[in-house]
């Protein structure tokens, strides 16, 4: 069918349906500032030969986490990626197919995410996880979402110290819904249970804590979750995938609902995204659990086959039904995820685990010797810790920089009180002689302020 366009009277009809008197008017909550007001000004069309050339210049002043050695964090994080994951991922089959919006026609598909859904099911220890959400911070509004439509119950408590990024997505979820998030706060770098049982009441609809949190820390999540469920609130947990390599899974400290950022899971840096959002749950709640679930069957020939088994998003059923407008899945960086942990196994993921624990903490050691550097907070960490450093933390990092480092995450952005702050992320790819680097050139810039 050829494409025709709206008509002026189009237009207007559909103007008229929706109660505004012109097209401005639909973007008036968009502040004038921002609102471009002169001509695009795209300059003519080029040669293919100066194209690319031009091309090339522009990506070259992209700066990237392997331009240094990278201690960055804060949800994204420098992992190893085995050759196995892009081997497989990068087949035409996978790469190129646009598969997920008619998933039962793909056989190949169907199974890739049925088995996505498997290995997190076992991750999470949970009965039922779903065919991926966006990110980390999409799984944990989706799980607000499920939980209000759960419970019935219009009131979301979470803690400060689940990543800031994730509350305003909360916070933007809940902006036009009948529901409240109260934010817990967390002076002591980590969520007091006694806080959470004076904050719960009847009217609580979930919990939300995120464990190692945006700090890096620990929280008491058995303590946590039974003061949520004495209300009858639901658990959500966030938590971090390669930490269940040394860590109790979610479903096994009571946590209802679990969510990640699935991105350490095989996933690139990509510059902030795309990543892959995991979400499982309770068998109970599987009618209420946002994008899609595929299932395992047999064909009309007993041949074991996949088929998608709900959808309960609004192109699918009645609108007023739909738990989620989530439209669709990650689903390349789902079979990412799927390959990692298929390469890895079990004990891989515990090996993996375990070097990014001894490594922080022999760099969280070794940083403190810096005269004026202190860990912030006393609690327990896994691969990620948050620093008290002297002096402005982006000037030091701004001259960590330019020694070579990708030193840590301001945290004065997110938490103006912890200006004088950074956290810093090590996994299993930094070596001993990279944390000691690392030291010796804090030692010099601290020394040089």
């Amino acid at each position: 069918m050829a494409y025709v366009l709206n008509t002026p009277e189009d237009q207007k009809a559909m103007l008229a349906a929706i109660g505004v008197a012109s097209v401005e008017d639909l973007f008036a909550k968009i502040p004038a500032e921002l609102r471009l007001t002169r001509p695009l000004g795209v300059p003519a069309a080029l040669p293919e030969m100066s194209l690319q050339a031009h091309v090339a210049q522009l990506l070259g002043k992209n700066r990237s986490a392997s331009d240094a050695v990278c201690f960055l964090g804060g949800g994204a994080y420098d992992h190893f990626i085995p050759s196995a994951v892009d081997a497989i991922a990068g087949r035409s089959e996978f790469y190129t197919a646009y598969t997920p919006y008619q998933a039962e026609a793909s056989q190949g598909t169907l199974q890739a995410v049925y088995e996505y859904q498997t290995l997190m099911c076992q991750l999470t220890g949970h009965a039922l996880a779903n065919a991926s959400l966006y990110d980390g911070g999409s799984a944990t509004a989706e799980a607000m979402l499920m939980a209000l439509g759960i419970t019935g119950r219009r009131e979301v408590l979470v803690a400060e110290s689940v990543h800031p990024e994730y509350r305003q997505v909360l916070a933007t979820y809940a902006a036009n819904l009948n529901c409240t998030v109260r934010v817990l706060p967390t002076p002591g770098g980590t969520l007091n249970p006694d806080d959470v049982k004076a904050a719960v009441t009847d009217a609580t609809a979930c919990v939300i804590v995120q464990s190692p949190n945006f700090f890096g820390h620990l929280e008491a999540m058995q303590e946590i979750g039974d003061a949520a469920h004495k209300t009858g609130a639901l658990f959500v947990a966030s938590f971090d995938p390669i930490s269940t390599g040394v860590l109790k899974r979610p479903a096994d400290y009571g946590a209802d609902i679990a969510v990640a950022e699935g991105q350490g899971l095989g996933v690139p840096l990509q510059f902030g995204g795309p990543h892959v959002g995991i979400l499982a749950c309770r068998q109970e709640f599987q009618r209420k659990i946002p994008g899609r679930l595929i299932g395992q069957t047999t064909d009309r020939n007993g041949k074991r086959s996949w088929v998608l088994t709900l959808a309960t998003r609004e192109q699918h059923i009645a609108r007023e039904k739909a738990t989620s407008n989530i439209c669709t899945n990650q689903g390349l960086l789902a079979l990412r995820a799927a390959v990692y942990l298929t390469a890895v196994g079990p004990q891989g993921l515990k090996e993996t685990a375990e070097l990014c624990v001894r490594k922080a903490h022999y760099a969280a050691d070794e940083l403190c010797k810096v005269p004026g550097v202190s860990l912030r907070f006393a609690s327990p960490f896994v691969k990620e810790f948050a620093l008290k450093v002297p002096g402005d933390a982006n000037t030091l990092l701004a001259k960590l920089r330019d020694k070579g480092y990708h030193a840590g995450l301001p945290l004065g952005r997110w938490y103006p009180q912890l200006a004088d702050c950074i956290t810093v992320a090590v996994t299993e790819k930094r070596t001993k002689a990279e944390i000691d680097g690392l030291a010796e050139a804090l030692k010099a810039a601290v020394s040089a302020a």
